[in-house]
């Protein structure tokens, strides 16, 4: 009997242990070297979706084509504002579905990782909290403020049991593998001084007492406490060092591009920058990288912060605004990952030991247990190639560079040698017009009897409008006597408004009398115009106009905004008349907001005009609707704007965003990749509107009579206004004789030994299209980029030939770079390159 319990005891002691090994096998943890998932030290290759900024039937696309990048996790924001709009009451519907966006990552087979924040910044109205967050007695933001972290404990414990009940962290068969508690809070700590520590502290012991089961993480907190991973984000990462030993080196945002304001250039950030930046960061030990963006979306609706964010957040990322593959981008980081997978077994095993090339070059080696050895070959060298030894071979490394070698023998990857097609993606009109314009116009009489209230004094516009609508009015009167002088010289008196709004648009008599715009860099405007004032009562309003709430910097939510002053007349016959503590009147939103007339559920009252004179009246703030139809096939759909001045639009009730024809200025000069990124390199655009394009989802059209509403300030011509897709013009590529497989130069003219393995133009078409011809083909010395390619001073007769016969007709092509291929050398004793645009068009039936 005794023997009978000591072995039942025994049994289930060993249950136990199992249960427990499982147990321990389920939770990720990390080391010093790497995150450690089911006990294996991981290299974690991540990119930032945002569910909010595309639609649910473009998700899964979108991650599949993550994945086949070579990602292995999806990482998003929780954005506050958007899940709970009013205290208790939570949205997770549609966009803002986060269990279903998580589990379309896991059905791919791809980890996520969570930063609930619950502060994200972002460039999101607000940096993602509620603004109702602002008006709870006694808080301030992001310190050591009871309330302030009752309401933020609240609703992360909220996520946290959310993601629990789904079954969504690793630990529990989830996806989850990482989650981040506050963002990019170091620089702010430091200024509240104790009650800044205080607070961080406590944010990261709310975190871990969540028990989800895996670590989590804060970016750019440098003293962040165990067992919290302090990570940076930035261009470069490669310096960063985790605060204790036993963390490991993660990089929680590469940026791939920056953000674009309106009257600001696009930037770029050239890939051959990027992959160098990550290779760095991966041969100093670096286990963990994510780029930011790797999808960047769109702000749809007033989700765009700021202020002054575009409505485009396309970031330059590798998938672009609409979901499609930005190439060379995308093939290049694709290739960028697969040659560090092959190095994984060396990278998690060993740190790196690092020799001297030269005197800007270095080797970085490491090695497994088992003596699998890698390397990465760097030539920090802005300007020179060069040709290094390393274990008794010659490599050639470009300028600012790094070559891969997952066996120390072979280089399968340059970070600066792109050996992937560009595409050049275009807009093309389509076969949808829009049709059967009305309009209305605003009311501006602004009689008193309408207004929410009066006050005396400038009152604060988000105070007033609690972000509910971006148009606040501020309207007063001035009586002029019949015996001012102006009204017999002509010479009318000047208004002087000075406002931190965004925009501001001034009204006398209920006529615009001028308009005034701030800018991301100085917000404060100022309008000193002569104004047409008449006898008797004259009344001014002036309509604020918000771009998007604040969403960074020390206790944002106190920052002011709105007309606060001063307001003053010049010129009157007694001198200036200050109006700043006048009786004002307050007008939150617009005529249209209040009738719902962007809305296909309401009835709306609104008398609409026929639109057959909009384009000679040219009127401001009007609204405009029209119908169409959707357009013929699946391509990703935006509209012109181009037409227009300043505003919002809306299809079939779903706000589009903000629009505004704003010209960008900025330094657009020749870009190179060599050298450190910043915002101000690379900038395109400049001279042209920022933004011309509003991305317009397919999910959101019906096949008929899809209402097109717009709300315009300036005045416009909306009967110019087009439905364009997204499409592929052509297809490029541009590879040299050298290639990064190879360790020599491919060219008969030197005499070297020759391989099989000569270097391939790749051509290939989306699908459903066919290479119809080749628009550029050149052997020797071109230049340009895709689109504008142009011969250089050596060139290959039989260029456009060879490569016509070989690609034409078909869906994907490879042409061999060799003299022998295009007849003869045409310039001995030159690197060569093979550069090709190739037209593709859509397979005929028939």
């Amino acid at each position: 009997m005794e023997t009978t319990s000591i072995s039942r005891r025994i049994l289930l002691f060993l249950i136990a242990v199992q249960l427990s090994c499982q147990c321990i096998q389920c939770l990720v943890t990390y080391d010093g070297k790497a995150i450690i998932i089911n006990g294996r030290r991981r290299i974690l290759i991540s990119g930032s979706i945002h569910y909010p900024r595309s639609t649910p039937e473009m998700w899964e696309d979108i991650i599949m084509k993550a994945k086949e990048g070579g990602l292995d996790v999806i990482e998003t924001y929780v954005f506050w504002n958007v899940h709970e709009p009013a205290p208790g009451i939570y949205n997770f519907e549609g966009r803002y579905n986060l269990v279903r966006f998580l589990k379309t990552v896991q059905k791919a087979g791809l980890y996520a990782h969570l930063r609930i924040g619950p502060y994200v910044c972002a460039e999101w109205n607000f940096g993602g909290f509620p603004v109702w967050l602002k008006y709870v007695p006694g808080i301030s933001f992001r310190t050591d403020n009871e309330p302030f972290k009752w309401a933020m404990k609240l609703f992360t414990e909220k996520i946290v049991n959310l993601m629990k009940s789904e079954n969504l962290f690793e630990s529990q068969g989830g996806p989850i593998i990482l989650s981040q508690i506050e963002n990019e809070y170091g620089t702010l700590d430091k200024r509240y001084g104790a009650a800044g520590y205080k607070y961080m502290t406590w944010a990261a012991e709310m975190a871990v007492g969540l028990r989800t089961g895996v670590p989590w993480i804060m970016c750019k907190q440098d003293d962040a406490p165990d067992p919290i991973i302090n990570t940076c984000n930035g261009f470069y990462c490669d310096a960063f060092t985790p605060n204790k030993p036993y963390k490991p080196k993660i990089w929680t945002e590469a940026w791939t591009g920056w953000f674009t304001e309106f009257g600001g250039a696009i930037h770029r950030r050239p890939v051959q920058d990027i992959a160098f930046a990550v290779a760095r960061f991966i041969q100093r030990g670096g286990s963990f990288f994510n780029y930011y963006m790797y999808h960047g979306g769109t702000n749809f609706g007033r989700t765009a912060g700021g202020p002054f964010i575009t409505t485009s957040y396309d970031y330059d990322a590798p998938i672009d605004e609409y979901g499609l593959i930005r190439q060379p981008k995308y093939g290049h980081l694709a290739e960028l990952h697969k040659a560090i997978k092959q190095c994984e077994p060396a990278l998690v095993s060993s740190d790196p030991i690092v020799i001297p090339l030269g005197p800007l070059q270095q080797a970085h080696i490491f090695y497994s247990k088992l003596g699998h050895c890698s390397a990465f070959l760097s030539n920090y060298d802005t300007s020179n190639g060069t040709r290094v030894i390393f274990n008794q071979k010659h490599y050639n490394i470009p300028p600012w560079s790094i070559s891969i070698l997952p066996d120390c023998q072979n280089m399968v990857f340059n970070t600066a040698k792109i050996g992937v097609q560009s595409t050049r993606l275009t807009m093309l009109r389509t076969n949808s017009e829009i049709l059967s314009w009305e309009t209305f116009s605003e009311d501006l009489t602004l009689s008193d009897e309408g207004s929410a209230f009066t006050s005396f004094g400038l009152l604060d516009q988000v105070n007033v409008t609690r972000d509910a609508s971006d148009y606040l009015w501020y309207t007063t009167s001035i009586d002029v006597a019949p015996s001012e002088s102006f009204l017999y010289t002509g010479e009318y008196p000047k208004l002087l408004v000075q406002s931190t709004g965004h925009a501001l648009h001034v009204f006398i008599n209920g006529k615009l009398s001028g308009s005034a715009f701030g800018t991301r860099e100085d917000r404060r405007i100022e309008y000193k115009e002569k104004v047409r004032l008449r006898s008797g009562r004259n009344k001014i309003a002036l309509l604020s106009v918000a771009m998007g709430l604040s969403n960074i910097g020390g206790h944002y939510e106190s920052w002011e905004t709105g007309v606060l002053g001063p307001v003053v007349l010049y010129g009157l016959d007694r001198g200036k008349h200050d109006l700043t503590h006048a009786k004002w009147s307050y007008r939150v939103g617009l005529k249209g907001e209040a009738l719902g007339v962007a809305s296909t559920n309401t009835m709306s009252s609104v008398e609409w005009v026929q639109g057959s004179l909009i384009a000679n009246k040219m009127q401001p703030l009007t609204w405009h609707k029209a119908y169409f139809n959707e357009p013929d096939g699946d391509d990703p759909l935006a509209l012109d704007m181009s037409s227009m001045g300043k505003g919002q639009v809306w299809v079939n009730g779903q706000s589009i965003g903000r629009y505004w024809t704003a010209y960008a200025t900025g330094d657009c000069q020749r870009c190179h990749y060599t050298g450190t990124y910043r915002p101000t390199k690379c900038q395109t655009g400049c001279g042209r509107p920022t933004q011309r394009w509003y991305h317009v989802p397919r999910s959101w059209l019906k096949p008929t009579g899809n209402l097109l509403v717009l709300f315009e300030e300036l005045g416009g011509d909306p009967t110019r206004i087009l439905l364009a897709k997204r499409s592929m013009a052509s297809v490029c590529a541009d590879v040299s004789e050298y290639h990064p497989n190879i360790n020599s130069w491919h060219n008969e003219s030197y005499g070297e030994t020759q391989t099989l393995h000569r270097p391939k133009v790749h051509l290939q078409c989306s699908p459903g299209l066919l290479i119809s011809s080749i628009k550029f083909a050149s052997f020797g010395t071109p230049v340009g980029t895709c689109g504008k390619f142009q011969q250089g001073t050596c060139h290959a007769p039989a260029s456009l030939d060879v490569v016509s016969k070989r690609c034409i007709g078909e869906d994907k092509c490879a042409v061999t770079i060799s003299n022998s291929n295009f007849g003869q050398d045409p310039c001995p004793y030159t690197m060569k390159r093979l550069t090709v645009e190739a037209v593709c068009s859509p397979i005929l039936n028939g």
